[in-house]
This record gives C-alpha cells, sequence and structure tokens, in this order.
C-alpha cells in the first residue's frame, strides 16, 4: 500500500511511496498530526541520487518491524533536499553545529514546532563501529520523550537559540577591490595541488567557480600564475576519471588527490558549470582540449539529462546493476581487462588498456578500472582512439543504465542555459543554442505559469508546490542574460529583469544583505541565508553577478546598488576562505573591469556579435541587434547608429564610451583579447 509520497512529484520521494513507513511530506499537517498524538518527529532528508540515502532505505525503512516501530512512536517525514534547500540548509546547520559534521541521509528528531533536538545521518541497521543501530536510536529518543520532556524542550529551545544568533549581518563595508582579489588569489595558491591541479586533498571537487575567477582574473590583470592554475586544473579533471573518457559529462567528485577515481553520480549543476568554465577556457587560450570537453559536456547534458518538456534533468544516479545483478556504485563507467577484450579483441584491448589506465589489478573496485588518460602513451593514433571509444561506448550502451532523477530544478536549468547558449555561440552549435532556449521557454511557461513567482521544480511538465529560492532567480536570470546576449532576443533581458526585481522586493535586507527565502516565504526555525558556494554558486553570488549584469544592460542605478551591498560579503569572505566563494570573486573581478557594455549595432550571429561575445573582459555583456526595433530590445542600442552603413560596435564602461569600431581586430582589443 503506498503511503502519503505517492502524490508528490519528487522521485526521491516517489522511491519511499511504497515503504511500510507511515511517510508525510514536509507539512504543516504533519506537525499537526504529532502534536495531536504527543509524539516526535522524525526528519529524513536526502535525494534521489545518494548512494547511502538508498542503503539506509533498504535496510531501515524496507524493513516491516523498523517501520511499525516507527509509525506508532513517530510522525515520519520525508524531504527531498534539491526540493527544499531552505529546509535542509536549516537543520544541516543544526546538525553541524552539534555533531562537527553533517551529510545526506539527514536523520533528524523535531519536535512538533519544528525544534530539533537530536541527529544523525546514516543510522546502520546493527549497532557498529561504536555507532548505535537505528532501532537503538528510536528506543533512545522514545525514552528521552517519555522519561525526560524537559529536557527535551530544553535542548530544542537551546539549539533554535544558538541558531537564531547565527544571523549574518551583511559581510563589510563597500565593495572588493583589487586587494582583495589579489588575496583571493594568494589564499588559492597556498591551497593549490602543484602535482595533480585543483584544491586541497581527497575528496577533490571540481572546482569551478573559483576557476572562473581564475580567468576573469588573468585577463583584467594578465596574472600568468591564475591562468596556470585553471588551465592545469582542466586539464587534470579532462584527463581523470572523474570525467567520463567515452561518454563525456563529469562525475560528482574524485575520492583521490589524482582524480583518478570519482564518486559517479552526475550531477546537471556540476556538468552546466565545467561545460562553460572549459568554454571560457577555450575563449582565453584555444585550447583544443578545452574546446573538445565543453562540447563533449554539452552533448551529454543533451542527451542524457534532457527531459521530454525541453529541461534538463537534476542527476544520474551513482549505482546500476552490474553483469552478475548486483546493484553496485560505477557498475555502468568500470572496465576489467577481460572486458575490454571481449569487446575489442586482444590487440586492441591492449592498446585501449594502456590508453585508458586499465590494469590487471584495476583502480576500482574488484580488479576494474576507472578509464582515464594517463598520458604516458607517447604519441598515439587518433582514428584508432576513435574507433576503439566508438566500440567501448556502443558496448556500454548494452548495459543496465544508471537511474535518473528527472525532476527539473529551476536554478540547475539556469546554470545549463548559460553553458549551452555561449557554448553553442561559441562553437557554431545552433542546435545547442535552441535546446537552451526550449528550457528557458520551460521556465517561462511551466516554473512561472500563472503566479508570475518562480516554482522551484517541476517533473513531467507539471510544477511542483516549493517556492524558489535565491539561487533559482539568481542563477534563472543569470541563464537568461546569457541568453539575451547570444540570440539578440530582448525579451529574455524583460524577463531576468522581472526575476531580479523579486529579489530587490523579496530577499534583500538591510544594507545589501540577501536571504535564501522571499520575505513570505515559509518561516521556519530560522530564516536561512549563506552567501559560500558550494557544489554552486549561492544563491546570494549568482544574484549579486545576474543584478550586475542587468544594471550593465538596462543603466539601473537599483540594481547596480543591490548589486554592490551583495558583494560587501565577498569583501570580507574573499581573502578568507576565496574557494568557498568563487562566484562571488568573480562577480567582483566584473565590477572590477566594469563590466564593459559592448552594443552590436548589426546582424546577430554576424562577424562584429561573434567577436564580442569571445571577448575575455570579465563579465562584459553584449547585445546586438540591427534596424529600427533594435533599441526596442535592448536599452544598450539606443542612438548607436551603424558607421558608413557597417556593422559597429560600441564599447562604454562606468559611463565612458571608445569611439565606435567597425572593425573585428580593433573590437578584440578593446575587449581584452
Amino acid at each position: 500500500m503506498a503511503n502519503r509520497l505517492a502524490q508528490t512529484t519528487s522521485p526521491y520521494l516517489l522511491q519511499h511511496a511504497d515503504n511500510p513507513v507511515d511517510w508525510w511530506p514536509w507539512s504543516p499537517e504533519a506537525f499537526e498530526e504529532a502534536r495531536k498524538r504527543d509524539v516526535p518527529v522524525l526528519l529524513s532528508v536526502g535525494y534521489a541520487s545518494c548512494h547511502w540515502c538508498h542503503v539506509m532505505a533498504h535496510e531501515s525503512f524496507e524493513d516491516e518491524t523498523v517501520a511499525a516501530y516507527l509509525n506508532a512512536h513517530f510522525v515520519p517525514v520525508k524531504v527531498d533536499r534539491e526540493e527544499r534547500p531552505d529546509v535542509d540548509a536549516v537543520y544541516m546547520e543544526a546538525v553541524q553545529a552539534a555533531t562537527g559534521h553533517g551529510g545526506w541521509p539527514m536523520t533528524v528528531f523535531l519536535t512538533a514546532d519544528a525544534e530539533p533536538f537530536y541527529f544523525g545521518t546514516y543510522f546502520p541497521p546493527e549497532a557498529r563501529h561504536g555507532s548505535p543501530s537505528f532501532q537503538q536510536v528510536l528506543e533512545g529518543v522514545v525514552a528521552a520523550w517519555t522519561d525526560r520532556r524537559e529536557e527535551v524542550a530544553e535542548v530544542a529551545g537551546r539549539i533554535v537559540a544558538d541558531l537564531a544568533g547565527r544571523s549574518l549581518v551583511h559581510g563589510g563595508d563597500g565593495v572588493p577591490g583589487e586587494q582583495e582579489t589579489a588575496q583571493a588569489l594568494l589564499g588559492l595558491t597556498r591551497e593549490y595541488d602543484e602535482q595533480h591541479g585543483g584544491f586541497g586533498g581527497a575528496p577533490k571537487f571540481p572546482p569551478s567557480m573559483a576557476v572562473e575567477f581564475l580567468l576573469r582574473h588573468y585577463a583584467r590583470t594578465g596574472s600568468e600564475g591564475a591562468l596556470q592554475m585553471a588551465a592545469d586544473t582542466c586539464s587534470a579533471m579532462a584527463r581523470g576519471g572523474i570525467y567520463d573518457q567515452l561518454g563525456g559529462g563529469f562525475a560528482r567528485y574524485s575520492v583521490d588527490r589524482e582524480w583518478v577515481v570519482p564518486h559517479f553520480e552526475k550531477m546537471l549543476y556540476d556538468n552546466a558549470l565545467l561545460c562553460r568554465v572549459y568554454a571560457h577556457l577555450w575563449r582565453t587560450t584555444g585550447s583544443d582540449e578545452a574546446r573538445r570537453i565543453a562540447l563533449e559536456t554539452a552533448d551529454f547534458m543533451v542527451r542524457e539529462l534532457r527531459t521530454a518538456e525541453g529541461g534538463f534533468a537534476s542527476a544520474l544516479d551513482a549505482d546500476s546493476d552490474d553483469a552478475d545483478g548486483r546493484h553496485v556504485e560505477g557498475a555502468f563507467y568500470a572496465w576489467t581487462p577481460g572486458q575490454l577484450r571481449e569487446v575489442l579483441g586482444e590487440d586492441d584491448a591492449a592498446f585501449a588498456a594502456a590508453y585508458f589506465g586499465v590494469t590487471e589489478e584495476g583502480t576500482f573496485e574488484e580488479g576494474s578500472s576507472v578509464l582515464r588518460l594517463p598520458g604516458d602513451t607517447g604519441p598515439v593514433d587518433a582514428d584508432r582512439v576513435a574507433d576503439v571509444r566508438a566500440r567501448l561506448l556502443a558496448a556500454r550502451e548494452e548495459r543496465p543504465r544508471p537511474g535518473r532523477d528527472d525532476k527539473v530544478v529551476a536554478a540547475w536549468n539556469g546554470l545549463a542555459i548559460a553553458a549551452l547558449a555561449e557554448t553553442g555561440a561559441y562553437f557554431d552549435r545552433p542546435d545547442l543554442v535552441e535546446r537552451a532556449t526550449e528550457a528557458a521557454d520551460l521556465l517561462v511557461r511551466v516554473h512561472l505559469g500563472e503566479v508570475a513567482r518562480l516554482t522551484r521544480t517541476s517533473k513531467d511538465g507539471r510544477a511542483g508546490d516549493n517556492a524558489g529560492v535565491l539561487e533559482d532567480y539568481g542563477d534563472v536570470a543569470e541563464g537568461f542574460l546569457a541568453l539575451a546576449a547570444v540570440t539578440g532576443e530582448g525579451a529574455w533581458l524583460e524577463f531576468a529583469g522581472f526575476l531580479l526585481d523579486i529579489v530587490l522586493e523579496q530577499f534583500t535586507g538591510e544594507g545589501g544583505q540577501l536571504y535564501d527565502t522571499a520575505h513570505d516565504a515559509e518561516q521556519l526555525i530560522r530564516r536561512p541565508q549563506d552567501p559560500t558556494d558550494s557544489a554552486t554558486p549561492s544563491g546570494w553570488t549568482a544574484a549579486a553577478g545576474a543584478l550586475l549584469s542587468y544594471a550593465a544592460y538596462t543603466g539601473s542605478e537599483a540594481h547596480r546598488t543591490a548589486a554592490e551591498g551583495a558583494l560587501g560579503v565577498v569583501k570580507a569572505l574573499g581573502p578568507r576562505v576565496p574557494r568557498f566563494v568563487g562566484w562571488g570573486l568573480a562577480v567582483a573581478e566584473a565590477l572590477l573591469d566594469g563590466p564593459r557594455e559592448v552594443a552590436v549595432a548589426g546582424p546577430v550571429g554576424g562577424e562584429l556579435h561573434r567577436t564580442a561575445l569571445l571577448g575575455r573582459a570579465p563579465g562584459a555583456v553584449v547585445a546586438a541587434g540591427e534596424g529600427p526595433g533594435a533599441g526596442a530590445e535592448f536599452p544598450l542600442l539606443v542612438d548607436r547608429p551603424q558607421v558608413g552603413g557597417e556593422p559597429t560596435a560600441y564599447v562604454c564602461r562606468h559611463f565612458v564610451c571608445d569611439a565606435p569600431t567597425t572593425d573585428a581586430a580593433e573590437l578584440t582589443v578593446k575587449l581584452g583579447g
């Protein structure tokens, strides 16, 4: 018998719809039920492609005995962290404060007032390594609830008071300047892994936002060290096991420093951010490898994550069935020498093993290896590599595929739109620009819909119930602005402005600080607010970047002021924790450069327009169009005549304009080329 989750749109919640646990979605009714029955709430938070979430579900939530105990003594509430990042953020902060670490699945016990009093992450079915079993935890919580209620209330009250006291004041006085970006660069240099690229040790995450900062810093200052770190990190990831050498696209992170073995789930947001970074690296250096990775990653997103409605699904699972029918991590991606021989025959298998670093003992589990490019094979026959790759990919297509989380998250689709629009424009792939436009259409049609506020998720063309958070508004606006620059369609600029006006009205507090939830959103035990980047730009820095670009397009003082107010936090955090505010630092580089405003009075897709899009100046905005209606589409094109009837580019910043030019080479120089 299905429980209440069967009515939801979240693939993660639907995975639990047939559990014997009587799950509730996060709702006022669930807490009302807890109050009525005088029992605590068990809050379990995870997401569809989370390996340990599946493990705990199988061990505990599918167990009839555990479920019966849970149903009798608790109101169990299941939350998809990707649908409700606000709920996840608030309780994760409490878990980290109480235990010193966090992660998913997250398990929190709450009072009927949603106040937390006991925390954990994964609990095993039997006690081990000093960790109690899940059943022991449940019994302990019930005993405390029954016999020591005052103590429970006191603990809950103390935690809530502690969280309330953490409210962030705005980040500092004024905007980040030369000094802060130089200190941030120094900080990154200290944490840089000279040997393997990237920052810090294992596990190692793809530092897409820090690389974006490094590329922009190089463009503005000429710092060779910044470019070297960016280029070497991108090359190391492209050659590592974190990159899918057959099908394109990146895994979530590398479990080791050397990028050899990934955690295999593939997320839309990582691939969108990295696709854009490699496209920008190519724009900076002309590297063939960067071009190949940008295009393969774009093609991966379109091939494997695009939904029937034209949006992009959230993720592919790490786990899938192996040849023996076991559901294990990496089964779809790993190869043994024997499997290579089976597909390729003796000679080509030996060649492929050397080329892709497949060893007899294996680099992964049970003698299998993750394909990578160790690079010690000497000169190789490119045709032979292409042939071997195609045959292996065809054989892999016959394997059971990893599951796909089909929900469309607004913020991550915004990132994908920006990446696909720019990659399509740079490499003359109009099909990619079309895919970006279709995803943008879906966001307008389904996620904005009738209510004129952004909904966070949809599935199968149906909007979910959860309100968009700040990152949704910031990233979708970013995607729309990139699409406007590439297509010359001013409607996308208008939609971005509409979203950013809501940021000004609903998400902005005193002195420029931003909140992750709207003023009129559901009130949680604290209002979440986090300016640091995690796997994606924080809502705070994403909004700052979009506000700054929109102000450059329109001359809006209100949006420029809001962007500068939001960047105060980057002034405070950039020099101290540059790895965790990379997007904020990238926006700071745009601010320091102007950003430049480029108006092309000429055809969309023409030589001058393309040259403008390929300009390296940090955060430059581009408007293109010709004819009497162009100024109606883009304020930047008002009163910009063509010189001598030729397509003409105007470059301005800080209210000062250069002389107009009809020469593409001269425009390149004006844009930092």
